[in-house]
């Protein structure tokens, strides 16, 4: 086999074997596959699409293209994956509430990206903590928390890696295609035995429309049964933050109001249904139903709480965290109120220009490898259908400076629409596709 003969089949619309994807992708991998060529097969992608088959050969090829774990554990290896939205902390509750539960969470998860936030930056707000663990390490943590959330090593997927890089400069990201190989062939090379999908739509989504998300949805469900990993997603509402906060320490203190507070909402909502959805696929229990409960029990008697404080430890960050949260998380210099323009309901929230601020604070990275500030924010977030007076807060900016303050507050500001009459409100899941 070699590239031009894969790309001629690929641009004319013949089907590619499993061997030859796997050819394509170790390739990739290991450097045989030029940057011109890696190119040509994102755009061939793009334009002409994939067949179901050929998703799935993708998707497992660029999984084989390196290391594969495999686990050994009392109980089943599980994960979930977000597309990424605004106020979306919930693996900090999930992990730990399913690892309560008697499963285990080995999730590799990564950075910001564009407007949304990233699990990874969220955890390192604590001090001293750090995801950057070796496998070894990776290991110990899930056998002895039961949850383990850091970064992926150089040896998994590599092709994905390449493959990513190529599309970001190619104008290919949004392929579906190549979205599902890139998501899948990360997650399926953790060793998992089941997985749940958020599938986000609405104005702080990456899928702005119920189509795009369905398409997408379907297609990552598809191709991780059909790469034997039992799967299911929940199309979620992203047309207004998921919780109150967005920014990096700001959404941890949400998640620790949960955990250590039993604070209530749409952050805790989600994440005991999304938890549910995997201990009934893993056979922990019967239904997602009886899987919510059980999650929603480990979040109210603390055992989920004591799960994270044991996960944080483990990766460097403070031995007292549970206890001492409210002091050790970092703040921001300044705060500012966001007053309303004028009275009215929230109508309508513009959540991709609220991610944007909180990224222009700092909070998000402008460039690859940019430092991030993990104090800057926003908090008290108006959330749609709540009524505010002329002049009452509409959200909080935590920022470095005055002058980063008063820009973030004008771009919240012009983020919200206001009316007479309170709006219908959302589901908080559009669809399940299993």
């Amino acid at each position: 086999m070699d590239a031009p003969a894969i790309l001629y089949r690929l641009r004319t619309g013949q089907p590619l074997s499993d061997e030859e994807l796997a050819w394509f992708a170790r390739g990739l991998a290991d450097g045989s596959v030029g940057d011109a060529q890696a190119g040509a097969f994102a755009m061939a992608v793009c334009l002409k699409g994939l067949s179901e088959a050929e998703r799935v050969g993708l998707t497992l090829a660029m999984r084989d293209s390196g290391h594969v774990m495999a686990w050994s554990l009392p109980g089943p290896a599980i994960d979930k994956h977000s597309t990424g939205g605004i106020g979306d902390a919930v693996s900090l509750i999930l992990a730990p509430a399913l690892a309560a539960c008697g499963a285990y969470v080995p999730m590799i998860s990564g950075r910001g990206l564009g407007h949304t936030g990233g699990t990874l930056d969220k955890l390192e707000a604590i001090p001293g903590l750090s995801t950057e663990v070796d496998e070894e390490r990776f290991r110990e943590i899930v056998a002895r928390c039961g949850a383990a959330i850091v970064a992926a090593t150089a040896e998994l997927a590599p092709a994905d890696r390449r493959l990513y890089a190529i599309r970001d400069i190619t104008s290919t990201v949004e392929s579906i295609d190549l979205i599902t190989a890139s998501i899948l062939s990360k997650k399926l090379a953790a060793g998992l035995e089941a997985l749940v999908l958020d599938v986000k739509v609405g104005s702080g989504a990456f899928m702005a429309t119920m189509e795009e998300a369905r398409a997408l949805a379907q297609s990552l469900v598809r191709a991780a049964n059909g790469a034997g990993c039992p799967t299911r997603a929940l199309i979620t509402d992203m047309d207004q933050p998921l919780a109150r906060a967005t920014g990096n320490a700001l959404e941890v203190a949400e998640v620790m109001a949960v955990l250590t507070e039993g604070a209530e909402g749409r952050l805790r909502e989600l994440s005991e249904r999304l938890s549910g959805e995997l201990l009934a696929l893993a056979g922990l229990v019967a239904s997602p139903e009886e899987g919510a409960a059980r999650a929603a029990d480990a979040i109210a008697s603390g055992a989920a709480a004591e799960r994270f404080g044991q996960m944080v430890t483990a990766l460097g960050g403070p031995t007292d965290f549970l206890q001492n949260w409210r002091t050790q998380l970092p703040a921001a210099p300044v705060v500012r109120e966001v007053p309303a323009p004028r009275a009215g309901y929230v109508a309508a929230i513009d959540g991709r220009a609220l991610g944007n601020a909180v990224v222009r604070l700092g909070g998000g990275r402008l460039v690859a490898g940019q430092k991030i500030d993990p104090a800057v924010g926003l908090s008290d977030l108006a959330l749609l259908g709540e009524h505010r007076a002329e002049g009452e807060p509409l959200a909080c900016v935590h920022a470095a400076s005055e002058e980063a303050a008063a820009r973030a507050a004008e771009a919240v500001a012009t983020a919200y629409g206001l009316a007479e009459t309170p709006p219908a409100l959302p589901p908080l899941v559009h669809e399940r596709i299993a």
